[in-house]
């Protein structure tokens, strides 16, 4: 135990109050006290900016500034431990993460690599299915529109670099398919069944220490709105088999999978990073942040299987005020 101060950035922090919250929680369990920064595009009317100890403006994650900018203030406020929270920052993170150790900060992120096959959805489905892991049919938009007699309709379509649902839809058939899109697509055949999400953490070793299920009663703008923890073991052996088939893989991650009543459990997409949904597994006893923070302070990490099944979580729109 320590009662040091641990400082923390998240970035892209947008509406994530409920998952800084989680950490200033799993700090205290370890004795520590966590002082949460936060950054966004307009800090001003980010929820989670607005409720962390201090919050500033960065340019956009695609913009080619965005890490020197997270460098430069990681080194000014001495911060020990970044999270960040969207797909799209992903590849230029996991790609600086020895500048940020010079620094003494820690990226929570993945391999290089690991991020690459995770933000390419073709070969997610590729990796997933070569490892055995169950997945649906997956092809590139215009295999599909050469040979539409090949396929079941109808069909799910969605971007090979998508993130937060956009541009996801369904085909009615071949009819349905554009003549051009704005960027490369993909074709799932669509499964039909209950969705889920499973939480996994993943040791600096990349053992699995836990996987937490959750069925996505509700789903807004992509992430889990209401939901309900899980026991299942057939997506236990799943996650582990993820595990296996990304060995870059550390820290938390989560996928979706749809348990087809024809096909059983399919995996259809994985995020290198905390979820939003991650507030029900911590909720449920998984300690994935405090075994994060855990592993930062040199603890043992304590990412556990015992945790609650038929844990609920609704949640609702609240405020944050300032001035």
């Amino acid at each position: 135990m320590t009662d040091r101060h641990l400082r923390i950035l998240f970035t892209s922090a947008g509406r994530r109050v409920e998952l800084t919250r989680c950490f200033r929680r799993a700090a205290e369990s370890l004795g520590m006290r966590a002082q949460v920064h936060a950054c966004d595009f307009v800090p001003e009317l980010s929820a989670a900016c607005m409720d962390a100890d201090t919050a500033f403006a960065v340019p956009r994650c695609t913009d080619p500034t965005y890490v020197d900018h997270l460098l430069g203030y990681c080194a000014r406020e001495g911060i020990d431990l970044l999270v960040p929270t969207i797909d799209t920052e992903l590849e230029a993170l996991a790609g600086a993460q020895a500048l940020f150790a010079e620094l003494g900060t820690r990226v929570h992120i993945s391999d290089p690599e690991t991020v690459a096959v995770v933000r390419d959805k073709q070969r997610t489905i590729e990796v997933l299915a070569a490892a055995g892991v169950p997945v649906p049919r997956t092809a590139p938009i215009e295999e599909v529109r050469a040979a539409p007699h090949e396929w079941r309709w109808p069909a799910f379509v969605k971007p090979v670099g998508g993130s937060a649902s956009r541009g996801i839809g369904v085909l009615e058939g071949p009819q349905d398919i554009a003549a051009t899109y704005p960027e490369p697509m993909l074709v799932q055949e669509l499964l039909r069944g209950p969705e889920y999400t499973v939480n996994m953490y993943l040791d600096a070793e990349g053992r699995m220490l836990s996987a937490i299920p959750h069925r996505r009663l509700s789903v807004r703008g992509g992430e889990v709105e209401k939901g309900v923890t899980t026991r299942d073991a057939r997506f236990t052996a799943i996650a582990e088999g993820v595990a296996a088939a990304l060995p870059g893989a550390r820290g938390v991650l989560c996928f979706q999978l749809i348990d087809d009543p024809q096909r059983g459990p399919c995996v259809f997409e994985i995020n290198a990073r905390f979820g939003g949904g991650y507030p029900l597994a911590d909720h449920a006893g998984g300690r994935y942040a405090e075994s994060l923070l855990a592993s930062w302070a040199g603890l043992p990490e304590c990412a556990t299987q015992d945790w609650r099944e038929d844990v609920t979580m609704v949640r609702y729109d609240a405020a944050v005020f300032r001035g």
